[in-house]
């Protein structure tokens, strides 16, 4: 039996649960109108991808969450599809920082200034904004194979000016992205339904 070529698929657009075809743009001004509903509260920015192997594919979701702790938090996420089975530890945990990182470079200094004024007449009350990219790695050698590669990855990440968090922290990659990574790619219709 012959297996069925899978794509490459690169989503440019992000979705959630109740919404599709978010651009950087559509996500930016989710995260300002989440703020605007409380300046006062702390919020954490958090990028995060993960990465499942499947049948005759690796599947990608970066997600992007603004966590306001206590208070709740609005996420979406996008996928990338390579048609290949990633095997290597070390290639998959390169591309999921890869992905997070450029997802996250979206949100320069002007975007954070801007997402920053909206707290800042609140600073003494609390309000914060910290970004974060998170990796799916952690610094457990004993019950992390991913170990070796942190010190570079988290490199990588504050190269960028960025602070990047580990397993256990890490939960825009290792909860919110990993959920979204179990199901195979199954083509355009069954992407489309969720």
């Amino acid at each position: 039996m012959q297996r069925r070529q899978i794509p490459t698929i690169y989503e440019k657009t992000f979705r959630n649960v109740s919404e599709k075809e978010l651009t950087m743009n559509d996500v930016f001004a989710r995260i300002r109108s989440f703020m605007q509903a409380d300046p006062r509260a702390a919020y954490q920015l958090m990028v995060g991808t993960d990465a499942q192997v499947h049948a005759g594919h690796t599947k990608f979701v970066t997600s992007v969450v603004v966590f306001r702790p206590g208070k709740g938090a609005w996420f979406c996420y996008r996928q990338v599809i390579l048609p290949r089975e990633i095997r290597s530890l070390q290639e998959k945990l390169s591309l999921e920082t890869t992905f997070s990182q450029e997802v996250a470079s979206y949100f320069d200094g002007a975007k954070r200034a801007e997402l920053e004024d909206i707290l800042l007449p609140y600073v003494y009350q609390g309000a914060d904004l910290k970004l974060f990219i998170d990796i799916d790695a952690g610094t457990d050698g004993k019950r992390n194979r991913t170990s070796a590669f942190v010190t570079e990855l988290v490199g990588r990440i504050e190269a960028m000016g960025l602070s990047a968090r580990v397993k256990p922290e890490a939960i825009a990659a290792s909860a919110i992205s990993n959920r979204y990574t179990k199901a195979p790619y199954r083509g355009q219709a069954a992407a489309a339904a969720t």
